[in-house]
């Protein structure tokens, strides 16, 4: 699990869609929870697709770094740091050029040897 874990955050890192599909489930389940609100979503890989090309084309840079990675039951809990530089004025307010840091936490829930749930949490 740890492998497919580090393979998805290098394809994201690396702005590598289809890489990053390789190892999803059909029935892949995305939740982004900002201050407790669930503010994306979206379920099946096809969703999961359209989402992650709309957000790629959002950043000029991004990069997850894991600090750690646990076991919570079923669940694979990665602590994130994640620092991009958007590439256009997003609605939330971000600028383009301007450096963004944050902390997360990111749940892996697994199928088939596949990501079947991702739950990010900032």
């Amino acid at each position: 699990m740890e492998e497919i874990i580090r393979r998805y955050i290098q394809a994201y890192n690396e702005f590598d869609i289809g890489a990053m599909l390789t190892v999803l489930h059909p029935e892949i389940r995305f939740q982004n929870v900002s201050h407790g609100v669930v503010n994306t979503h979206t379920a099946g890989r096809a969703d999961f697709e359209a989402l992650a090309r709309q957000s790629a084309s959002l950043f000029s840079t991004r990069h997850q770094s894991v600090r750690s990675l646990r076991r919570a039951g079923d669940a694979v809990i990665a602590e994130i740091d994640f620092v991009a530089v958007p590439a256009v004025d997003t609605p939330f307010g971000l600028k383009a050029g301007e450096k963004i840091e944050l902390q997360g936490s990111t749940e892996f829930l697994f199928q088939d040897g596949l990501i079947l749930s991702i739950v990010d949490r900032s």
